[in-house]
This record gives structure tokens, C-alpha cells and sequence, in this order.
């Protein structure tokens, strides 16, 4: 084998590495570093959707943990702040300014 044949080789590999990269790797951070902000803005009051699709009102957050209640006051459930796919604002809510009332107009 070459030394023509093995710069020709590692050339494919750092390409493909380079594929990789842009197609899987950076867009999985992109997408986590805006999760982690999301779950950083979560405040007391604010609606939610679990990974599950439930919806509900967080009620007290701790470090990794919220409670969340669901339907009545007598469904409270603590869960972990990952289990969190998206939140809305209560504000948002009250002023008709979230995005599900955005995109219905």
C-alpha cells in the first residue's frame, strides 16, 4: 500500500467523520442546548405537556424534580424536570398570545 493510497484513505474518513458531524451531531446539540434553556425559563404557574402528552400546571420546583398538577386539584404528580417536552407561559395563556392561538388565527 501506497503512501498515495493512505492519504486517500484518511481524506474519506475525515470526510465522513465531517458528515456525520453536520448531520447528526451539531443538530442533536442545538436541539438540546434550547431544551435545556426552556426547562431553565420554567416558573411556577406555567402549563405544560409531558413526554407522556399529558397537560397540566406546574405547581413547585426543586432542583431536578417538579409537581405538576393534572385535571383537579387532587392530581398532583412530582416528576422529573426531563419528563417536560414543552411549556407555555401562564401569562401567554391569559392574553391569548400563545402559539397554538397564533397559528389558529
Amino acid at each position: 500500500m501506497g503512501s498515495q493510497e493512505l492519504i486517500t484513505i484518511v481524506i474519506y474518513f475525515v470526510f465522513i467523520f465531517g458528515i456525520f458531524y453536520f448531520i447528526g451531531v451539531r443538530p442533536q446539540k442545538k436541539e438540546q442546548k434550547k431544551r435545556d434553556e426552556m426547562l431553565g425559563k420554567m416558573a411556577i404557574g406555567d402549563y405544560c405537556v409531558t413526554t407522556s402528552g399529558f397537560y397540566g400546571q406546574i405547581i413547585d420546583i426543586t432542583n431536578d424534580m417538579v409537581i405538576v398538577e393534572f385535571g383537579n386539584k387532587n392530581c398532583r404528580i412530582p416528576m422529573l424536570k426531563t419528563s417536560i417536552q414543552s411549556l407555555e407561559k401562564a401569562d401567554a395563556l391569559l392574553n391569548g398570545t400563545s402559539e397554538e392561538s397564533k397559528e389558529t388565527k
